[in-house]
């Protein structure tokens, strides 16, 4: 079965009718189904789909309004895409429960490569390969996580994190201490044959630390990667 086939049904949620007609075009040749909605009101009324490509500037209200209600309502992959460079808002927009983000402008192939790499993290209920015992919790000093139910403790409060910040802090607390560099983070959180910016790892850390609480949870290497440790 080829990897195209993870996500069945992708809703796209984008006003220009001629960037919408093409990206249908493409997705549907990579072999998607893909369903159409040209605002936010017509988005949180579409059908359920299995990936949401959610474009930020909607003309009846804010796209991170729309991730929002949409990451409330269910477990389903959001990819954000936006004009925006700004790191304020690609953090805020991953904080709101978007999985990834697209910077326009950008390639199909690119788009593609993240959707099915965001989905492959949805279809399964563990990260492969991640955990040295996936039934079990890892505890961490006051933080704990279970990879056999995808939730986060830290001081016993839940900390809810999408499923590509789970990921993330799961591959990283592997080998707790140790440096992981962002080309290995990209391959084995993201995709081996990931191509897009590294600078998508810094965004997704920044996530997290603000949801720890205390940023020394993630130690930044400069020039290296990072590394998950217990803060001092």
């Amino acid at each position: 079965m080829g990897r195209h086939t993870v996500v069945v049904h992708i809703l796209l949620v984008e006003d220009d009718q001629s960037i919408a007609v093409s990206l249908m075009d493409g997705l549907r040749d990579a072999g998607f189904v893909v369903t159409h909605a040209a605002t936010g009101a017509a988005a949180l009324c579409a059908e359920a789909a299995d990936a949401v490509l959610l474009d930020l500037g909607l003309p009846d209200m804010d796209g991170r309004d729309v991730c929002r209600i949409l990451r409330s309502r269910g477990n389903v992959s959001i990819i954000m895409l936006t004009a925006r460079g700004d790191e304020f808002d690609r953090v805020l927009g991953l904080e709101l429960g978007a999985d990834d983000y697209v910077t326009k402008p950008f390639s199909l192939r690119e788009l593609i490569a993240r959707i099915r790499a965001v989905s492959r993290r949805y279809a399964s209920s563990t990260p492969g390969e991640q955990a040295r015992d996936p039934s079990g919790v890892q505890v961490i000093g006051p933080l704990e996580i279970d990879r056999r139910t995808r939730r986060v403790r830290l001081d016993s409060e839940e900390v809810i994190l999408t499923a590509k910040e789970f990921d993330l802090l799961a591959y990283l607390a592997i080998d707790p201490g140790a440096v992981c560099t962002r080309t290995d983070i990209l391959e084995n959180v993201w995709d081996v044959n990931w191509f897009g910016p590294t600078k998508t790892v810094d965004a997704h850390v920044a996530a997290i630390r603000k949801k720890l609480g205390r940023s020394g949870w993630i130690d930044a290497v400069r020039g290296v990667g990072f590394r998950l440790e217990q803060p001092g």
